[in-house]
């Protein structure tokens, strides 16, 4: 940490996340001094096309080589960045620099291996622009789980609310939980599938990205013998950290079922996986705040609602913008990657120490 009265450097950063929903590009623009410092300043959001989803799918279900589409995904990825510099009137060389994830397409940490495609060296040509890239891998080969990397940013987030322990659950494809003690000790954890398996049992049965609002599940009955078989993994018995591949539970966990209830089951293994975390942490949380497009459920925010025993609301309550919270968060670690400053803790992913991560990629 810097001493007292020091005056520690700023930095305007942009993020990049390309989620497991395959919807889009979430990008962001924050200034940050990588520490407690952080100023949201504008995000923006690219669609990606129907076409290109497809394609991205396959590469995901391992239909297609991931690495026929890396350049590809790379090059939305630098559009993305110039029209958030055009909408937001900022030159490229005010940027100092951008977070690019990329796309996991696999994640198994137990044979260290974590796959995210996105030519980091290639972006930071289309945009003249330093670039950190490959945040994962490192933890990985020490032994980490690779997963979740947002907890520091959220720890800095949620420095003011008060209401102790606190949980943020991010629900994408997957859901994860970042718990945040009394003392400010930061545990975190993937949970259990997220919106991945509803999605897909969506699209396969209607054509449709989601069941918008829960609408389709709230019409079906919930087969209690496929979630108590679900919940019976060992999975949900192990304490952090621990992570989850998108594919780990899928959509054939409603299979034979009809589309109503079908989604009605996912959307309650959902909901009580992300619940069923209080029993490995030290404690409850007091308040729940949700994050991520799982919150845009209404029926699976309603399941959850019922199932906690304490507060729970969407990440909006203490004013953060839940869109843009994983962009933001990958801006933040890119300044924190500049800095050598760590991204990865014990207790978050297993990481034998507080440790650096991510590749840097100069302009050329």
């Amino acid at each position: 940490m810097p001493e007292e009265g020091m005056k520690v450097k700023t930095f305007r950063s942009i993020g990049l996340m390309s989620g497991t929903s395959m919807d889009g590009i979430d990008v962001a623009l924050i200034e940050t001094d990588g520490r407690q410092h952080t100023v949201p300043i504008q995000s923006s959001f690219m669609p990606y096309s129907s076409e290109f989803r497809s394609r991205l799918r396959k590469a995901i279900n391992g239909q297609i080589d991931p690495k026929t589409i890396e350049g590809e995904l790379t090059e939305l990825h630098a559009e993305a960045v110039k029209l958030l510099l055009q909408s937001s009137r900022s030159p490229s060389a005010t940027i100092d620099i951008v977070g690019f994830h990329g796309h996991t397409v696999k994640h198994r940490p137990t044979e260290k291996l974590t796959w995210q495609i996105g030519d980091g060296e290639l972006l930071a040509r289309r945009l003249g622009i330093k670039v950190a890239y490959d945040f994962r891998s490192a933890d990985v080969m020490s032994g980490g789980e690779g997963a979740p990397l947002a907890p520091i940013y959220h720890s800095a987030l949620a420095a003011k609310v008060t209401s102790r322990p606190l949980a943020i659950v991010n629900i994408g494809g997957v859901s994860n939980i970042t718990w945040i003690g009394n003392d400010g000790a930061i545990i975190a954890c993937d949970v259990g599938p997220g919106n991945g398996p509803i999605d897909d049992w969506v699209l396969s049965n209607t054509g449709h990205d989601f069941d918008k609002n829960g609408q389709i599940a709230r019409n079906g009955l919930v087969d209690e013998n496929r979630v108590t078989k679900v919940m019976s993994s060992t999975f949900f018995t192990r304490p952090p950290p621990k992570s989850l591949d998108r594919l780990d539970f899928t959509q054939s966990l409603a299979s034979g079922q009809t589309l109503e209830d079908g989604a009605a089951t996912l959307t309650e293994i959902t909901a009580r996986s992300i619940i069923s975390v209080t029993k490995v942490l030290p404690s409850p949380p007091k308040l729940w705040l949700i994050t991520g497009g799982g919150r845009k459920n209404a029926y699976l925010m309603e399941r959850l609602q019922a199932l906690a025993d304490s507060t729970l609301d969407i990440i909006e309550s203490i004013g953060i913008n839940g869109d843009d919270l994983e962009a933001q968060a990958f801006a933040y670690l890119a300044v924190r990657t500049e800095l050598g400053l760590p991204i990865s803790f014990p207790k978050t992913t297993g990481a034998p120490v507080p440790m650096p991560g991510g590749q840097i990629a100069l302009p050329t």
